[in-house]
């Protein structure tokens, strides 16, 4: 992947993951058309590029991770052009979603509507200890419009759920982990190294398989569970026919360390 250094979205390496800082510290990191594109383009370019293991997506400076969408654009909005706003913040978040690798949310400071769109989008979620969820659009006359009002019910419950978006009500980090909302809870400053050691781990382990696993139970979620099921098997067979299941076999049998090719 290309490395941004400057600019409203930095991509810079940690060894295997690629990290995505929203950089809009002034606008508390909030998303706006050119951010979305440039979120969207990196995640096609993380697809292609066979070095990176996985993404972390996280936010500049300790007040945000991501505000949400940037309201100062959205008030001249005519109906037409907020239809293809919530389809494009659509098209990014399910680009982050069904990435073929995993993709974890450094949420370094408050995640709340598009903000916290964007890491339940995400597969693992790092948060700090003095950050928000939530999904306060309710309170602006609108309701969430980038997947606020399904993916979280999936992870969280219907009853966690409905508080949140019916009232506006933010959850902090240790509701949310209780929730199942997110993986871990760190103090602040420990947010992005912990993320990063989570990333770490992807690096020995088969990408094909990491890959499968993820499409298996993104897509199994929604179906009934002889439909899952049937996903499970036909990954599983996909997984089998690879290099890496003959190479993580033969390590296990002869007692050392896998070497994995993504093949």
């Amino acid at each position: 992947m290309e490395q941004l250094l400057d600019g409203p979205l930095l991509i810079r390496r940690e060894g295997a993951a690629a990290v995505l800082t929203l950089n809009r510290p002034e606008a508390r990191n909030a998303l706006n058309e050119d951010v979305l594109r440039l979120l969207l383009h990196a995640a096609g370019a993380a697809a292609e590029d066979d070095s990176v293991r996985a993404l972390v997506i996280t936010g500049a400076g300790d007040r945000a991770f991501c505000a949400g969408a940037d309201i100062r654009g959205m008030r001249t909005m005519t109906e037409a052009e907020a239809r293809r706003w919530t389809e494009l913040g659509h098209d990014v978040f399910r680009a982050v979603e069904t990435l073929n690798k995993p993709v974890i949310a450094a949420i370094n400071g408050t995640a709340v509507g598009g903000g916290c769109e964007l890491a339940l989008a995400c597969d693992l979620r790092v948060m700090a200890e003095g950050a928000q969820l939530g999904q306060p659009e309710i309170k602006l006359g609108l309701i969430p419009g980038w997947g606020g009002t399904q993916r979280l019910p999936r992870l969280a419950g219907m009853a966690l759920a409905k508080e949140m978006v019916l009232t506006g009500r933010p959850v902090g980090a240790r509701e949310a982990l209780r929730a199942g909302l997110i993986n871990r809870v760190t103090p602040a400053d420990r947010v992005l190294p912990e993320a990063l050691q989570l990333a770490a781990e992807f690096d020995a382990l088969p990408p094909l398989a990491v890959a499968y696993a993820k499409q298996a139970m993104n897509v199994g979620h929604d179906l009934d569970l002889q439909g899952a099921l049937a996903v499970e098997i036909n990954l599983f067979m996909h997984a089998f026919a690879s290099e890496d299941r003959a190479e993580g076999l033969a390590a296990f049998l002869e007692k050392r360390p896998p070497h994995f090719r993504g093949r």
